[in-house]
């Protein structure tokens, strides 16, 4: 097997040509890529839902955060919605037969601000009409003849009564409630009680059955007088009602008869029915009159207010500015901002509600059109998450008072009459929340039928540069940018590249790329330039570094002064370098750290420390038993394997999650073996399978960043370089400063398939082929392996048969 070459730097970062790109700056760059082009999959599913209208269509849009979900969502339906018909306005009004249930009016948009207005602006005028129709002279005239014949009637029966009184020996006594009262009249002088107590007891007597035959004759008189009184109160109340209806006639019907005709609403018609019934009924409260035959008349000022409260509208849902149907996005779901409320107001001592005070979520407000969710905002509030299942699944949007049956001070709730609904409503969120609600709330899925799953990455080829130039464009455009030059373009695209690790693929985490295009544009403003070139896009992710690296820096200087020991060159027996990634908040980077491995005499076999410490993960451990299968499959053909051995991340103290240093800890152990020094000079990265084929592992490019960086600070010597595995040659997109070393001859990266191959780098030996005999080539490294095994098992042996 030959040595493996280093890569040449044309392999290490794929870059694009600028000349390739059809124009010299952004100003002619095309924009007319189709919406969502970038996420086939997706819009497919999203045009599938759309055009569904049954019930349970609702979408759950997957994808991880800064793919630009919101973004694609809104560039999908804003023109779908602007083609739709705006929704009808939502209203709820007085229920004149059970105020506890508000009813619910819908109109054409824009009609509702125009009736709540109108309807007000006629009250107003009924209002001021009323008193001045029942202050004419036809009416006085009218009502003077009522009073007058109630009057004389009244005059009359209570002359008969004193008279009638009189003519027994009474005098007569008449209350302001109507009460009769007899005193007996001894020689014309009337009685005091306490007088009448001291006549005799025949005389008292007398006198009571006379005043009781009396009072039986006054309480006839007396019914006369109440008849009177109410055939007055009769005649009075048909003419107010004629007069009111005059004046309803006048003001009241035209409005009717208008928003009827254009609204053709039988709940509205019925509305205007009951609201002109009630007015008629509670005429009082438009007027009060000072010489009513009752005295202490309760309609007063308060009562009329509160009648007149019954009158107004509330404008729930005002789509008079909507064109086309609605977009909400509701960022603090909870759950009156979700499903609505029914507020409640204080007032002498008490917390009261009408149907004024029920307020719209945003169920309502989207209903008609889409309403946009984030799981992690509504996940915050089980309540609004259990609203809106049951709103869903009932197609009615029912605005609940929720009485915790504790607070007294709370008058009894209303009933508002529920919405039927007829809306999308879009969740937005990760893979793994999609499928824990699909797992875990049955309905869920008979809800969200349709999943649009985002991709992360698209290919980078011919279409897919295109594509992103497109975007490029849209995003100078609609964020107000510089023009960029076809260099500075050409670095977004490699940056795309970049974010992910993949020279065959783009990142589609376009608010990413938007962050740099923006500091980018800042820099160039700074710098006083007109746009925005492949320099100034340079120094913007150099500046972006810069504001992100302090840990990576402090781990650097760590090495520096040897606090971390990791070595850059020199030779060491079972010691090799692996490398990481560590991540800050969104900043990774790569750390080299040493790999030890010591071997002796014993059957505890290899252990692994980062285990025992429980710093070490599950795949960690999987790939250490992945290591001691292939030990076995190479060197336990004709023995048995009698060793005890550990391996151990040196300076450690988080955890160890992965199996990416899976070789580095192989070679470390063979090396141990063998007492065969490894080259400190090189680091080593990669999955083993149990064949010892190396396999593909993350993060590659920061990986041979940090060991770079290492031995930069510490001089390039021309021996230094990092081993990956072969497949992860599509995957490097290293900066500049590699490349620039890796072709001055300073720097190298192998890339091997086995790692017989990384073994040979690592050590300078043949790692030698097994032999027909079972044996290894000689001087080889497995046949220094094999011998130290085997020496190895008949120590033990020795050692067994002495006990």
């Amino acid at each position: 097997m030959s040595r493996p070459k280093p890569l040449p730097s044309s392999k290490l970062r794929t870059r694009l040509d600028p000349t390739r790109i059809p124009c010299d700056d952004s100003r002619t760059l095309p924009r007319s890529a189709p919406r969502g082009s970038a996420q086939p999959r997706a819009m497919q599913a999203l045009e599938m839902a759309l055009h569904i209208r049954d019930t349970g269509y609702n979408i759950y849009l997957a994808g991880e955060a800064n793919l630009g979900r919101t973004y694609m969502l809104m560039d999908v339906l804003t023109p779908r919605a602007r083609k739709m018909p705006a929704p009808p306005d939502q209203l709820y009004v007085h229920n004149f037969d059970d105020r506890d249930h508000p009813r619910l009016i819908l109109l054409p948009a824009g009609k509702g601000r125009a009736l709540k207005n109108d309807l007000a602006q006629t009250i107003t005028r009924i209002r001021k009409e009323i008193p001045s129709r029942f202050e004419n002279d036809a009416y006085v005239k009218k009502r003077n003849e009522l009073l007058e014949r109630f009057q004389d009637i009244r005059d009359k029966l209570l002359k008969e009564m004193d008279s009638v009184a009189v003519g027994k020996g009474f005098n007569l006594d008449l209350d302001d409630a109507g009460g009769v009262t007899l005193y007996p009249l001894i020689e014309g002088k009337r009685l005091s009680e306490e007088e009448f107590e001291r006549l005799d007891e025949g005389l008292r007597k007398n006198l009571k059955v006379k005043s009781d035959a009396l009072l039986k004759v006054m309480t006839g008189l007396m019914r006369q007088l109440s008849k009177a009184e109410q055939s007055f109160s009769e005649g009075e109340r048909s003419l107010d009602r004629k007069v009111m209806s005059e004046v309803l006639d006048a003001h009241l019907k035209p409005l009717a008869e208008e928003y009827n005709s254009a609204c053709a609403c039988a709940v509205l018609c019925d509305y205007f029915e009951d609201l002109r019934a009630d007015m008629l009924d509670n005429l009082d409260s438009f007027v009060a009159k000072q010489d009513t035959p009752q005295q202490g008349d309760a309609s007063g000022g308060s009562a009329s207010e509160e009648t007149l409260g019954r009158y107004e509208i509330n404008l729930f849902v005002d789509n008079s500015e909507l064109k086309g149907a609605p977009i909400v996005t509701e960022d603090h779901p909870t759950p009156a901002n979700l499903l609505g409320c029914v507020e409640r107001e204080a007032e002498m001592g008490a917390l009261v509600t009408d149907f004024t005070l029920v307020k719209a979520g945003a169920l309502q407000k989207a209903n008609g059109g889409f309403l946009l969710l984030h799981m992690e905002d509504i996940l915050q509030h089980p309540a609004a998450w259990e609203g809106l299942m049951r709103a869903l699944r009932s197609s009615r949007a029912r605005i609940e008072d929720p009485d915790d049956g504790v607070d007294t001070t709370k008058t009894k709730g209303i009933e508002p009459e529920p919405l039927d609904l007829s809306l999308k409503v879009i969740l937005i969120g990760d893979e793994e929340l999609y499928e824990q609600l699909t797992e875990h709330d049955d309905r869920f899925p008979k809800l969200f039928k349709i999943k649009a799953h985002m991709a992360e990455t698209m290919r980078r080829d011919a279409a897919g540069v295109k594509n992103y130039l497109h975007r490029i464009g849209r995003i100078i455009e609609e964020a107000g940018l510089p023009p960029f030059t076809r260099e500075a373009m050409a670095g977004i695209v490699d940056h795309g590249s970049r974010i992910i690790e993949d020279q065959k693929k783009l990142s589609l985490k376009f608010p990413l790329v938007r962050e740099l295009m923006l500091e980018a544009a800042a820099l160039a403003s700074m710098k006083g330039k007109k746009m925005v070139d492949g320099a100034t896009l340079h120094n913007a992710l150099e500046a972006r570094h810069y504001r992100s690296n302090l840990y990576e820096e402090l781990f650097m200087e760590e090495y520096d002064r040897e606090l971390i020991k990791v070595a850059t060159s020199g030779q060491a027996v079972g010691h090799v370098t692996g490398l990481s990634v560590s991540m800050y908040g969104d900043f990774e980077f790569g750390l080299p750290h040493s790999i030890s491995c010591t071997v002796g005499v014993g059957t505890g076999g290899i252990i692994d420390l980062e285990r025992e410490a429980q710093l070490g993960g599950p795949i960690h451990t999987k790939a250490m038993m992945i290591l001691k299968s292939y030990l076995l499959s190479q060197f336990a053909h004709n023995k048995p394997l009698v060793l005890s051995g550990s391996l151990c991340f040196e300076q450690n103290y988080v955890g160890v999650e992965g199996d990416s240093a899976s070789g580095a800890e192989l070679a470390a152990l063979l090396s141990a073996l063998a007492q065969v020094p490894i080259d400190m000079s090189l680091a080593f990265t990669g999955a083993v399978s149990q064949s010892g084929s190396i396999m593909a592992v993350g993060g590659v490019t920061r990986k041979i960043e940090g060991f770079f960086d290492l031995c930069v600070r510490r001089g390039l010597t021309g021996r230094q370089g990092v081993i990956i595995p072969h497949d992860n040659t599509d995957h490097l997109m290293l900066k500049y400063d590699v490349l620039k070393e890796v072709d001055a001859g300073k720097f190298a990266i192998y890339p091997v398939r086995h790692i017989t191959e990384a073994l040979e780098l690592l050590t300078g030996i043949k790692t030698g082929n097994r032999r027909k005999d079972g044996s290894f080539t000689p001087d080889s490294l497995y046949h220094k392996v094999d011998r130290r095994l085997a020496e190895m098992g008949r120590l033990a042996t020795r050692a067994f048969r002495s006990r």
